[in-house]
């Protein structure tokens, strides 16, 4: 369910435990990932349902967009920040890092190259990124398995090995967009909750609608 909160300005980083006029808390989504693997078409899809057919000029630096959500009946304010992938933008992002609650890296599941800079994109996080970021690993185009080179069991093999949560997504159907972000925010809406004991697990939360989808599906 989507709400609608004031804009106030330029962006700005904001604590997960604070939020802007309209809106419970605000957070910074980043998605991260070679040029080429969807990550425009993937916030794309998630802020405007909807999917850029055809070829379309490369994210040059940074760009952002945002979109609210709700969870658990709290406005929730991400703000999504959509990266250039190449690798002379590569030190322009290092900059956005270290104010990031939550990453989302993606991988194009019909390009080995995009899959095995996954580690370095990896070991740029462990440099410059929060400790406690949130970080998901996407491997993305779903829809086009017919020219998957990726295994899904490779991805989940590398999520595993780096303690992160896994899920192949779809900027162009829809599957799983929506999934990833409402994760994202809910882990980020339960840090900031004080609680003596925590019992939301983002790992468990994305396997259980994963599980859902599939059944569904069936």
């Amino acid at each position: 369910m989507n709400g609608e909160c004031p804009e106030s300005g330029a962006p700005q980083s904001v604590s997960p435990n604070t939020g802007q006029a309209g809106c419970d808390m605000t957070c910074k989504v980043m998605l991260l990932g070679d040029s080429g693997v969807g990550k425009t078409c993937f916030l794309i899809q998630f802020r405007d349902g909807a999917f850029l057919s055809g070829a379309f000029l490369a994210t040059v630096g940074i760009d952002f967009r945002y979109k609210i959500v709700t969870v658990d009946g709290l406005k929730v304010k991400l703000q999504i920040w959509d990266t250039a992938g190449q690798e002379r933008f590569r030190s322009v992002t290092h900059a956005y890092y270290r104010d990031a609650q939550a990453l989302l890296l993606l991988y194009d599941i019909t390009s080995k190259t995009s899959f095995d800079n996954i580690r370095a994109w990896l070991t740029d996080i462990s440099e410059y990124a929060q400790k406690d970021v949130v970080i998901i690993l996407l491997g993305n185009k779903s829809d086009v398995d017919a020219a998957r080179v990726i295994r899904t069991e490779d991805g989940e093999s590398l999520a595993k090995e780096y303690g992160v949560p896994f899920m192949e997504t779809s900027a162009k159907s829809g599957a799983n967009v929506e999934l990833a972000f409402l994760a994202v925010a809910k882990e980020l809406k339960e840090r900031a909750s004080v609680k003596e004991e925590r019992s939301f697990q983002i790992h468990n939360y994305i396997d259980s609608k994963k599980k859902k989808d599939n059944c569904c599906a069936n």
